[in-house]
């Protein structure tokens, strides 16, 4: 069976350009490559592949962006007997078959991807720690409403009850009220 991944990491971006060809299973996501614990469609193509199948990846970055959890990645479905292929830079890695070119171009090629990664979120560091002297950087938006959170603990609720009821977590109900305090 021929298995298809794509990954894009933000929501607006668009999966289109990964030009898979013809799949006969296809696991998209939006999310961050940073690391593989948290990408659900991954997760579940690794659980769904099948000794004998082949996963089909645009090109390294898209499975991953750090060295460790790329090699990780194709380990685990090698060892399942799946065989995992990178379109763009045309290399394949599968449990029958070892290529010590394809294995250092794959270390080199992650490297270059988490490199890439590094460098972004320099780049978007030194632009928010100029944004800030100039006094043009809010942040990002509040998800959380302080004035919810203030009224469910003074009707007596525990941060675990507002962060379970919200959909947040309990450290940010925590910051939350001690900001409050603070501010009080």
């Amino acid at each position: 069976m021929k298995i298809g991944y794509k990954r894009v990491s933000t929501l607006d971006q668009n999966l289109d350009r990964q030009d898979l060809g013809e799949v006969d299973k296809l696991f998209e996501e939006k999310i961050s490559g940073k690391s593989s614990a948290d990408r659900p469609s991954l997760n579940s193509l690794i659980e769904f592949s099948r000794q004998g199948d082949e996963v089909l990846v645009h090109s390294i970055d898209r499975l991953a962006r750090d060295l460790r959890d790329l090699q990780e990645i194709v380990q685990v479905l090698n060892d399942k007997k799946v065989s995992v292929k990178f379109l763009s830079e045309n290399l394949t890695f599968s449990s029958d078959q070892y290529d010590a070119l394809a294995n250092l171009q794959l270390q080199m090629m992650g490297a270059f991807a988490e490199f890439e990664r590094n460098m972004i979120r320099k780049r978007q560091a030194e632009g928010i720690a100029k944004a800030k002297q100039r006094g043009v950087y809010k942040g990002r938006k509040a998800s959380i409403d302080p004035t919810i959170i203030q009224k469910l603990a003074a009707q007596g609720k525990g941060a675990t009850n507002i962060a379970t009821e919200l959909g947040v977590s309990r450290a940010s109900v925590y910051r939350l009220l001690k900001n409050q305090e603070m501010g009080s």
